[in-house]
Parts: C-alpha cells; structure tokens; sequence
C-alpha cells in the first residue's frame, strides 16, 4: 500500500509502543500510515503482558506507579471500545510473603496513602492450599494482564480498515529525510517515528543509543488446580482458559536467540516448584528479546540531527504499563511542544551519538 498522500505521521512498527502512539495521534485527528509487516515473533506477541504496582525481590512501588497505573487502565478500556474487542484483564494478583516481618511491614503499609490504592487485602494466612505461602501474602489491585496478542491483532485490523496499515516491511533505503518532512515511498509525512523494537539495535538512526536487549522465555501449562487471582513470586502464573496457565519469566542477557532453552525451562519449573505445589503438563515453551535499555527507562524523542525522525522505544519487561502514558507523553511533545521528562528524553545520551560520528 503505497498511494501517493500527505499525512501527519509515519510510524514503524505495530508493538505495545507503535499501537499506543498511533492511537494516541489518531485521538488528536492526525493522519498516521503504520508500517509492520506482521512478524509473529516480536517480544511484544510473546510476553506475559502483566502490569503489577508493586515489584521486584523487594516489592516495592514500580516506578511513576502512580501516574502509569490510573492511566493505564481507561487508556486500555478505551482502545477496547475502538476495537470492538476484549483484551484488558483486570485480576487481582497475590504475591505470597517469604517471611514474619515482611507480612508485619505489609499489615503496616496497607494503610498508607502511597500504599493503599494497590492493595486489596493483606492475608496474613495461606490463600490456596497449594501455594508456599504459610506467612499469606498480599493482594494487590490495579493489576492483571494484557492479551497483547489480541491487542495487536485487533488494532491492526483497526488500522487495516481505516487504510492506515502498510503490511511490508519498512525499507530503510527508500526513505527520504528532509528538513522539514520526510518521504517515503509514494508518502510525504511531518514526521517519521521509529518504535521497531530490536530493529533499531541492528541498524537505523538509533544504533547508538544504550540498549540491553534480554532475553525471556514463557511455558504454558495445563493443569486441573483453581487459581482466582495471578500468583507472582520468582514466576508469575497466570490463569487462562480451559484449564491452561501461562507461567514465566526468566531474564537472560547472554543468549539472545529467540529459540527457547532447556536452561530456561528448568529455571522456571524450579521457581514453579518454589512457589506452589501441583502437577502440570507443559504445552508450549516460547521465548523472545525484550527491547530493554542501560538504564531501564523508556527511549523517547527526536534526532539529534533530524526534526523530522523520532523514536519510542526501549520498553522493556514492563511495557504494558509503560506504553499507554508515555505515548501520550510523546504525543503531546510532538504536537503542542511540551518538554519531555528528563528521565526518558533520548538527550541524555546524545553524546553517544556525537561519539559515534567519530568512528
């Protein structure tokens, strides 16, 4: 699809970071062409999807939590009610304590303003039988699931509907850069704005910038135990249907192929193993390359040379959480020129940059 137009935007790529900007442009009335030819084995298609407030060995508050998770939540109810489809799943998650004290500091932070939006109950016995949970654990709220699969498949038919999909794959050497546009084939836009995920690691306009990509692997289990709630403690286990269970992750930085492993299988079956009592059958094991970056922070902005070519990127594991707030954080520097957060505004590694221009 290559019809000779003017349009506002071109975006490449259909991941978590693509589908929320392109929607948040869409929300505006700015005229968007995304470009994704479809590859079923993006980190994006395999991840879990989870967004959990409260994370970590430490289980502590996740970062910006109080901005990103109100907002994630309408912003996903919203793009269901665009598609005409389900994928959000709003379920509490249960993280078992792994001691006395960390329960009686728990009982005390539930009643804290910081604390006690994200928590639905602190349970201070075992919840399910076959958990390892003597000391209980907690309950938390504004938590579950993304189908992100589903996500993409329904907003890319969205797109595919409303003439703003280009299913090839982008070809970087027919793109033309301007000063105050860019071309692209028969498409002359404002802006191009690259959310390729690892694409960007192996060629581009942002090979410079700090990513770290990782490496996570996911089973899917079956097994006849009840679970109400998405045990999380060293894996998650996430209920599905018809009995099947979606159980997960391992973080691995050195292999970073996206054929799974009998390492990683054995790690999170040992974790399992840890963390609950039952018997499963294993039905699928998948991996993939998380977009991760140096300093675990979103890449947003534009080039240091070129007004005309964004980025977002650099998700990482916690990108459904992430991507809803800060697409509409990037749109609104795109369109009414608000400053970007420090934090995530690719400038601060601009230096990277300059420095590769001397090799």
């Amino acid at each position: 699809m290559h019809n000779s137009r003017e349009i506002d935007y071109i975006i490449v790529g259909q991941g978590l970071a693509g589908s929320t900007l392109s929607y948040q442009l869409i929300k505006e009335g700015k005229n968007i062409l995304v470009i994704d030819e479809g590859n079923p084995h993006t980190s994006s298609k395999i991840a879990g999807g989870l967004y959990n407030p409260v994370t970590g060995r430490k289980m502590v508050k996740t970062w910006k939590a109080d901005l990103l998770f109100p907002y994630l939540i309408n912003f996903y109810k919203e793009m269901e009610q665009l598609c005409s489809s389900r994928f959000l799943v709003d379920i509490p998650i249960y993280r078992p304590f792994i001691s006395m004290e960390e329960q009686n500091e728990w009982m005390g932070k539930s009643s804290t303003i910081e604390y006690a939006p994200y928590i639905k109950k602190v349970h201070c016995k075992s919840l399910y039988s076959f958990a390892n949970d003597p000391f209980g654990g907690i309950e938390l709220l504004q938590s579950g699931y993304l189908d992100i699969p589903i996500f993409l498949e329904s907003f890319r038919d969205y797109l595919s509907s409303n003439e703003q999909l280009d299913d090839s794959q982008f070809e970087s050497d027919s793109l033309i850069v301007e000063k105050s546009f860019v071309r692209y084939k028969g498409t002359k836009a404002r802006r191009i704005i690259f959310c390729d995920g690892l694409n960007s690691v192996k060629q581009g306009h942002f090979q410079w910038l700090p990513f770290s990509p990782v490496k996570g692997e996911v089973l899917r289990i079956k097994s006849d135990f009840k679970l109400n709630n998405i045990l999380n403690r060293g894996v998650f286990v996430v209920p599905l249907e018809n009995g099947l269970f979606r159980v997960g992750s391992n973080y691995d930085n050195h292999d970073l192929t996206s054929v799974p492993t009998e390492k990683a299988r054995a790690e999170i079956t040992g974790r399992l193993s840890d963390l609950a009592n039952i018997s499963y059958d294993i039905v699928e094991q998948v991996a993939g390359i998380r977009p991760a970056t140096r300093d675990r922070r979103p890449f947003l902005g534009l080039h240091p040379d070129y007004e005309t070519i964004g980025v977002f990127n650099g998700l990482g594991t916690k990108g459904v959480s992430l991507a809803p707030y800060f697409s509409n954080h990037l749109m609104r520097f795109l369109e009414y020129g608000e400053e970007l957060s420090s934090e995530v505004n690719i400038n601060r590694y601009f230096s990277l940059y300059y420095d590769s221009l001397k090799n």
